[in-house]
């Protein structure tokens, strides 16, 4: 899957904002390939093409090259999410200090601002919520790609189970 694609994905996921552009979104990707390995436990890289790969030698010596997959992109899309609101929350609580003012009321009219701290509480809320979908898909990525260290057991041995055993344990 192609760096630009996930940008564009993650573009359009958080609503098209004026604020931000998927190149820059692309840029931050292509610098959380460390990241993305320290999390999964892989090898990717960056190729001459600025696209992400992984390249695997098995033990005859022959070489595989694969891209970003389906399961690493989702990944690196909620890094990026997590990123986008630690971002909106750092530049809400730099605002906090500035905004001591809620309320005027003058002469039968008022104003009133937002209160920034709500958006703050809101913002850390959201901000928690990808942060814990991240960790999940962690542990579904690892758990998925995991082998098992052995296999007990004879599996070359039927065995015997009697009718109603609800534990369906073999009798010898």
């Amino acid at each position: 899957m192609k760096v630009v694609d996930i940008a564009d994905d993650v573009y359009r996921e958080l609503g098209s904002p004026s604020s931000l552009s998927i190149p820059a979104i692309a840029f931050y990707l292509r610098g959380s390939v460390g990241a993305l390995n320290s999390h999964i436990n892989t090898e990717y890289v960056l190729n001459d093409d600025l696209e992400i790969e992984e390249t695997i030698t098995d033990n005859a010596g022959s070489t595989t090259t694969t891209e970003l997959g389906i399961a690493e992109a989702a990944i690196l899309k909620r890094m990026y999410m997590v990123h986008f609101y630690d971002a909106k929350i750092r530049t809400n609580l730099t605002a906090l200090d500035s905004d001591t003012i809620v309320e005027v009321t003058d002469q039968g009219s008022s104003v009133r601002k937002v209160n920034k701290n709500e958006i703050s509480k809101t913002l850390l809320s959201i901000r928690n919520q990808e942060y814990e979908g991240l960790q999940k898909l962690i542990s579904q990525y690892k758990i998925s790609k995991s082998t098992p260290n052995q296999v007990a057991g004879d599996d070359t041995v039927l065995g015997y189970y009697k009718k109603g055993d609800s534990f369906n344990r073999s009798v010898m």
